[in-house]
């Protein structure tokens, strides 16, 4: 009985179509002729191996159940195979691994997208299986792409195949699988999480590209400051990366010489950086992020939110997120930019960065960028003080000096406050502040060899210009006026 598909290919005819991609892979490159239809870049260079996978070395560590999935051990009939949920941004593999699953041998694979399919198709591929298990003892693999899509009815159509092993799910998502898949479901699979690659490993993906037979066959060179910038627009994403560069080889054609259209086998076309400039339709933003355009972008970022310019702020935001910043590493800087140079003057800056900081982390680029902007402008319009900034340094600077003494008597743990009342101390013994009319009691808290510390001075500006008043009375009720 040969494969067949439900809304997808099977493994029998993904490795047809595979087997022609490779045999006009050389030839459709170098000919040049427009009536060539061949798979993206993308789908030809999709690793046919465990060895030829980017990233993601912790889930597929040797033992992993990925990897026993992968490899098709069955534990000697004792374990079998598992479901798996592969949770991750885009472009980090999931369908790669699905396929990769789908190619151990006896096995069948299926492919549905959460967008397209429905019950009745889930409801298809279950019987298809059935049969194919106790006909032929073939187990069926059913890659359910952006499964977070599907209803919760829907989802509930897949409890008793998964649940009998009549399939072996691998379902890809992008959504965090706790909001968006089912209990049931995922007590019944493995969640894998996939990481976005590193630069590093984006550009082990564009060499392979670049050289390999079912790419483009060492027809191009890549220049090694386009190499970068498609790595820094590629933001982890092997896909994107693969896209972007054949875009760029595309239009590295029109600018062969004699218009030829096609590459010379003796001379490889170059891809340079303006050819990549003009696939992506974006400049290159010049900026290392280990180097000195990181920390000068950055501190250009801090100070012109600091001198309250909200549009040269924006802009330094806007690249730094260009070219490929973290965006984590710069709601850091928000934060500390809001304690640091606003305070008190307005609260609720450091209340609107630390939100954006915690949103930042759960929903990643681009939208990110939102949250960030909205950051960035709060903290450029709010009034600014650095009073509690320069207060806490000069509380450290004592310290660090020696200036500290012994805690006074009353304020220690209660024990000490108990005999210290017993023995009647000079001070009286601890006073609840609760217990006094308005709060405040007027007694020593400061070590005695420090009794003239003076370092909080609020500005009179903002929310902070409120406080100037209630800080002078309690500085005069508990000093007794000693200090201005």
């Amino acid at each position: 009985m040969a494969p067949t598909s439900v809304a997808g290919v099977s493994d029998d005819l993904f490795a047809a179509g595979r087997e022609l991609a490779d045999e006009t892979g050389d030839d459709a490159i170098r000919s040049g002729r427009e009536g060539d239809v061949r798979p993206p870049l993308a789908v030809r260079m999709r690793p046919r191996s465990l060895e030829e996978v980017r990233g993601q070395a912790g889930v597929l560590r040797p033992g992993s159940p990925l990897r026993r999935l992968v490899e098709g051990g069955q534990g000697g009939g004792r374990v079998g195979p598992m479901s798996a949920i592969l949770w991750g941004p885009p472009g980090t593999g999931k369908t790669t691994l699905a396929h990769l699953v789908a190619n151990a041998e006896g096995r069948r694979f299926v492919e549905l997208s959460a967008v397209t399919a429905g019950v009745k198709d889930v409801r298809a591929v279950m019987e298809a299986a059935a049969r194919d298990r106790d006909m032929y003892g073939r187990a069926t693999v059913l890659f359910l792409d952006e499964i977070h899509r599907f209803s919760k009815a829907q989802q509930d159509a897949l409890l008793p195949g998964v649940e009998n092993r009549q399939v072996i799910l691998v379902a890809a998502t992008t959504e965090n699988p706790s909001f968006s898949i089912i209990a049931p479901l995922l007590s019944r699979s493995v969640l894998v999480s996939l990481e976005s690659l590193s630069d590093d490993e984006i550009g082990e993906v564009l060499d392979a590209a670049v050289s390999d037979e079912r790419g483009l066959a060492g027809a191009f060179v890549l220049a090694p400051d386009a190499r970068e910038h498609l790595v820094r627009m590629s933001g982890g994403d092997a896909r994107r990366a693969l896209t972007e560069l054949e875009a760029a080889a595309g239009v590295a054609l029109n600018d062969l010489p004699g218009g030829r259209g096609y590459p010379d086998e003796a001379e490889p076309a170059p891809i340079t950086l303006a050819h990549v400039e003009q696939a992506v339709a974006q400049a290159a933003v010049r900026y290392d992020r280990a180097g000195d355009e990181h920390y000068d972008v950055a501190s250009a970022f801090i100070k012109s939110m600091r001198g309250s310019d909200v549009d040269a702020a924006l802009h330094y935001l806007a690249r730094m997120l260009e070219a490929g910043e973290d965006p984590r590493f710069i709601a850091r800087r928000i934060v500390i930019s809001a304690s640091e140079e606003i305070a008190m003057a307005d609260p609720t800056a450091l209340q609107t960065a630390v939100a954006a900081m915690h949103a930042v982390a759960q929903i990643g680029m681009p939208e990110a960028r939102i949250v960030l902007a909205q950051a960035v402008v709060h903290n450029c319009l709010a009034p600014k003080s650095n009073a509690s900034y320069r207060a806490i340094d000069a509380a450290v600077a004592d310290v660090r000096a020696g200036k500290s003494g012994p805690v006074p008597t009353h304020l220690r743990g209660s024990g000490h406050t108990r005999s210290a009342r017993k023995a009647g101390d000079a001070h009286g013994g601890y006073v609840y502040a609760h217990d006094e009319p308005d709060s405040v009691a007027a007694q020593q808290y400061l070590p005695d060899s420090l009794q003239n510390a003076d370092y909080y001075h609020p500005k009179e500006r903002g929310f902070e210009a409120r406080m100037v008043e209630r800080w002078r009375w309690l500085r005069e009720r508990l000093r007794g006026g000693g200090l201005k």
